[in-house]
């Protein structure tokens, strides 16, 4: 269906709930926070201090408000898809570093992350990915820890203070807190000639000899619960982002000159994600109440039914709406743009395959 101009986004009404069982729950609110979101988009400085200041009093995951943050990340990607991208790894990191054991408010320090310059206004990612023919490794010297090699997929890095980082101990991977502001880092500018989340600039990074400090013993950050958690993580943020293109399809369905097809398009767009929206709901109550359940089992079934349902949601969108709102609507075109590389982070049959290979872990191969 075609209409005269691409339908626009609505604004969700104040305090609509999301994934939280709360109205207007979160403090400070949500709604608060997207306003703030919608200056800052395209300001990288500013969208990064923007993430800082949400840390500042978002909740921890698997800490009791695991929904609450979730409804955050996808009421951020509800508003815009690629600033998302940019609070999740900041707030994963947060979370992380409260796994360890860490609270510098709280005077709590035990891996000495104030002597990389760590502090409350730091700006974080995670760079945990590996790349063929390329090695990151951490030797102990005796004045510290350094890092040697590169690192690919380093997200935003010439733009944050610090990361969280993963480098080879031996045969081994430990994570090290490292400052990306000292000479021994240097961030590549590309190659980066994506069409979506284009301002989140995800190259390599060299490191030699730069300064940083452990976090966790070696293996503990693939081993603990919260590295399935972050992946959960991920999927509220594709979650929100589809919404935005259910909400568009609801506009065009409402519409004078919408017939039944229009309305079979939002049906599957909006069972879609209702059905994602039950699974994360779900997932955070597990989280919270640390349950016996395998949590790698959970996050490859919660990534994978929140990966079907925005895929289904993109797909509806192109066939509801045409081509008009991909070329006249800035905001429409930039969503899908944006939720499509993001989805990328879900490897396809290849997530589908690791998820089959836990459900017969968790159930016996017969």
């Amino acid at each position: 269906m075609s209409a005269a101009r691409p339908p626009s986004t609505p604004e969700p009404a104040l305090g609509r709930s999301f994934l939280s069982d709360r109205d207007a729950a979160l403090a400070p609110s949500t709604s608060g926070w997207s306003d703030a979101a919608g200056v800052v988009v395209g300001d990288i400085p500013s969208a990064v201090a923007w993430c800082v200041d949400v840390g500042r009093t978002a909740p921890r995951i698997g800490e009791g408000a695991t929904a609450d943050l979730w409804e955050i990340l996808a009421d951020t990607a509800y508003r815009d898809v690629a600033l998302a991208r940019m609070l999740e790894p900041h707030l994963d990191a947060l979370g992380i570093l409260t796994q360890a054991g860490t609270d510098l408010d709280g005077d709590r320090d035990p891996w000495g992350l104030r002597s990389v310059g760590v502090d409350a206004g730091s700006s974080w990612g995670v760079f945990a990915a590996e790349g063929a023919g390329l090695r990151l490794e951490a030797h102990e010297t005796a004045s510290g820890w350094i890092l040697e090699g590169t690192k690919p997929w380093c997200s935003l890095a010439a733009h944050l203070t610090h990361a969280l980082v993963t480098a080879f101990v031996g045969a081994e991977r430990r994570l090290f807190a490292v400052s990306l502001g000292q000479p021994g880092v240097a961030a590549h500018d590309g190659p980066w000639i994506a069409r979506g989340l284009r301002d989140v600039v995800s190259a390599s990074v060299d490191f030699a000899g730069a300064a940083a400090v452990p976090v966790g013993d070696v293996g503990w950050y693939l081993r603990r619960p919260g590295f399935a958690w972050g992946g959960m993580s991920v999927a509220a943020c594709w979650w929100g982002g589809a919404l935005g293109l259910r909400d568009a399809l609801a506009v065009a369905a409402a519409s004078e000159r919408a017939d039944q097809v229009a309305l079979v398009h939002l049906g599957r767009a909006d069972a879609a994600l209702w059905a994602a929206r039950a699974v994360l709901r779900e997932a955070a109550d597990l989280v919270d109440r640390r349950s016996t359940t395998d949590m790698r089992l959970l996050a490859e079934r919660v990534r994978g039914t929140t990966a079907d349902a925005a895929t289904r949601v993109l797909s509806e969108s192109d066939a509801a709406l045409g081509p008009l709102p991909l070329v006249a609507d800035e905001r429409h075109a930039q969503r899908v743009a944006d939720l499509h590389l993001y989805l990328r982070q879900h490897h396809g049959m290849r997530d589908s395959a690791r998820l089959g290979r836990l459900v017969l872990e968790a159930e016996g191969s017969p």
